[in-house]
């Protein structure tokens, strides 16, 4: 039997074409749709809702000289979630703390969420009146995701810093209102 190489090759062309296709469709699943939902390290946001209330936690202060005043635009320059970089984000409060980004396991029995950034000192449970450095353990006063409120966390980052809350569009063209928090340096003019 002789094998007819163009039309072998056509065959494996066109095979290889399908299969590309259909990789490229697959963002249509509900499986693709929450991958989206992961930031650069992986963690899982499909839980957070990226918008929250106006309400500042107990003993937050108002920053005294920040970078971005109330009422001003900045863009976002760095993402925890996806469809936050390159969107454009009005700042509706700025406050001087410290900020961290930590690993915990949460109380709802969900996988371990690693790196998860931000909370900041006072979303901490009697918090103590210096910061944390890395490695103490502590306990979680904010509910950013599903399972965070009253979870045993490791601190995996420690900086005083001033912090925003912002109203942006996605990228993806979502609203989002009162989002809680980035920092000075995730944000720069336009």
């Amino acid at each position: 039997m002789k094998i007819n190489k163009k039309l072998l090759t056509t065959t494996m062309v066109a095979s290889l074409s399908l299969a590309l296709a259909a990789c490229g469709n697959a963002g249509d699943d509900s499986k693709s749709n929450s991958n989206m939902d992961k930031n650069m390290d992986g963690m899982d946001h499909s839980t957070m809702d990226m918008s929250g209330s106006k309400e500042v936690p107990k003993g937050l202060n108002d920053a005294k000289d920040p970078k971005f005043k109330v009422g001003d635009m900045a863009m976002i320059k760095e993402a925890h979630m996806e469809g936050m970089k390159g969107a454009e984000a009005t700042i509706v409060g700025a406050y001087d703390t410290t900020v961290y980004s930590i690993s915990y396991d949460p109380t709802n029995g969900g996988k371990r969420v690693t790196d998860h950034k931000w909370i900041i000192q006072e979303e901490i449970v009697d918090a103590k009146s210096t910061p944390y450095s890395v490695g103490d353990e502590v306990k979680v006063s904010a509910d950013h995701m599903k399972g965070m409120q009253e979870a045993t966390a490791t601190i995996d980052s420690a900086k005083e810093t001033t912090v925003y809350m912002i109203d942006f569009e996605s990228t993806s063209g979502k609203q989002v209102t009162n989002h809680k928090w980035v920092t000075e340096d995730e944000l720069t003019a336009e």
